[in-house]
């Protein structure tokens, strides 16, 4: 496996590959991200992470300066996946000046749940991600559902922006009590971590109501909402939205349940398919 830091010498070295599948990820990777890489192995011939934390993303009160930066570690769970090789620009390589250009996607997706506690959050993850599909002309690229919204955000940009990439859907991989795997997750301690599987277990009754044919959604979501206060969560929303585009919940649409919330100092977030 090769660590690659400049665009131009990562440029040279795939110029000669046509089936190249991009993990884009901001690091301090966990076995989430392993499963991701491995999917892309599984697909592909070359495997391609990134593993960038993006100043645009992050807002001024947010943890860019402490985001954890582990390079060497996550080059080899990397390796231990397959990896061909890894992208680690510095901000002034990916940023030689500041960004003027940016992509802002529809408010109707992207100013909404995430967005509306993250202005802007979603115009930084566009950014650098058309940059990084850009730099390394990928074939497919593959993000965690874990990340619902992102998700939908990045393949509505692809389609139109009529990218000729395909975007690898990869499923949440979980702790055995339920808790998502999130880079965050490192900031819990002990007893928060015990705390943590609450999100994916409110998410679940709310998803149980649903198939047991409550059609209330307010009521749901609200039940749900106070039910992590109570256990000493501060919520940012419990939302049941449409699979399609997170647009408000209509008989016989295939939906899914999504969550934000802080547990002490550590925001996490989660969603179940229905």
């Amino acid at each position: 496996m090769q660590v690659i830091h400049k665009i131009a010498d990562l440029r040279a070295l795939l110029s000669a590959q046509s089936d190249i599948c991009l993990v884009p990820t901001m690091g301090n990777l966990h076995a989430g991200h392993l499963s991701l890489v491995k999917l892309a192995r599984a697909r592909h011939a070359c495997v391609v992470a990134s593993v960038f934390v993006n100043p645009l993303q992050f807002a001024p009160h947010e943890d860019f300066a402490t985001y954890p930066r582990t390079l060497d570690q996550d080059c080899q769970v990397l390796t231990s996946g397959g990896c061909d090789v890894v992208f680690a620009p510095s901000a002034q390589e990916m940023y030689p000046q500041a960004q003027a250009y940016t992509v802002a996607p529809p408010a109707a997706l992207a100013e909404t749940l995430e967005g509306a506690f993250r202005p802007g959050f979603f115009t930084g993850v566009c950014t650098v991600v058309l940059k990084l599909f850009n730099i390394v002309a990928p074939r497919a690229a593959v993000f965690g559902k874990k990340d619902y919204q992102q998700l939908l955000v990045v393949e509505n940009m692809v389609r139109e922006f009529n990218l000729p990439i395909d975007i690898i859907r990869a499923e949440t991989v979980r702790t055995a009590d339920g808790l998502a795997l999130s880079s965050r997750n490192g900031y819990l301690n002990e007893d928060e971590q015990r705390q943590a599987t609450q999100l994916s277990a409110t998410l679940r009754r709310v998803a149980e109501g649903l198939r047991a044919g409550h059609r209330d959604w307010a009521e749901l979501e609200h039940a749900a909402t106070e039910s992590l206060r109570l256990g000493g969560w501060r919520p940012d929303y419990i939302a049941i939205r449409r699979q399609t585009d997170l647009g408000a919940p209509a008989p016989d649409s295939a939906l899914v349940v999504l969550g934000a919330a802080k547990l002490g100092p550590t925001r996490l977030i989660d969603n179940l398919e229905l």
